[in-house]
């Protein structure tokens, strides 16, 4: 079966896990970073490299300021409870988003965590006070910002190039996405990146998502043919 080099994942519904246990939408999240846990580990069996979970856009500093308050102290935690996790699995961990949103503590000890898992393949990338719109309008600043000093030749600007002042660069485009909860967008998550992306969307709530649905949107991707624009190849002796 074909596995996806790259997949990441819309995570939703921890609020409404939360409220149909009459639980508050913080508890809802830490059950979704639970999920993570387990999810990291279905994507190491499955021989999937890249992992990138939408874990805050930048339309969520739009909601309470008790929840958003919680949820960067749920992240700073779960980095510090979590980093001899990685380091044993030899994952490395990348945040990716407006970083200068984030408080001085956070963003260090982010820079903790990215310097001592630098030296791994298996990558898990979070997307942290991340936009997609937001991605694409910080690289056409920073492709302006070179242009005017010299260092590029407008006449270079291309997709190519264009991709290469993304957040992360380095990394392929995904070709699975999933988005929990049953919800029918996008949601701003990589919006350049996801041009052929092949889409799974699970009525699962992000903290139920397990194996056996992991392994439905695994085999969903197995199951369809990645022409990327062009046609499917012909069968050896047959008419043209």
């Amino acid at each position: 079966m074909a596995t996806p080099s790259h997949i990441a994942i819309i995570m939703d519904g921890n609020g409404r896990w939360a409220k149909s246990r009459g639980k508050q939408r913080l508890a809802g999240h830490r059950a979704g970073a639970d999920a993570v846990e387990r999810v990291l580990g279905y994507c190491s069996d499955a021989g999937v490299k890249y992992l990138t979970l939408y874990a805050f856009s930048t339309e969520n500093w739009k909601r309470p300021a008790a929840e958003v308050s919680g949820l960067m102290k749920l992240f700073s935690a779960y980095l510090k409870r979590k980093l001899h996790l990685f380091k044993k699995k030899q994952v490395r961990l990348r945040v990716i988003g407006r970083r200068g949103d984030l408080s001085p503590a956070l963003q260090k000890e982010i820079a903790r965590a990215e310097r001592e898992t630098a030296g791994f393949d298996r990558q898990l990338l979070l997307a942290v006070s991340y936009g997609g719109r937001a991605e694409i309008a910080d690289a056409a600043r920073r492709i302006a910002e070179d242009a005017k000093a010299g260092r590029l030749d407008p006449a270079d600007i291309d997709e190519a190039a264009f991709a290469n002042y993304l957040y992360a660069p380095d990394v392929p485009e995904p070709e699975l996405i999933i988005r929990t909860s049953g919800e029918m967008r996008v949601s701003n998550f990589l919006l350049w990146e996801c041009a052929y992306s092949e889409f799974y969307i699970t009525p699962v709530l992000w903290p139920d998502f397990d194996r056996a649905e992991f392994d439905k949107a695994l085999a969903a991707y197995a199951s369809r043919e990645r022409r990327l624009g062009g046609v499917e190849a012909a069968p050896e002796g047959a008419k043209k």
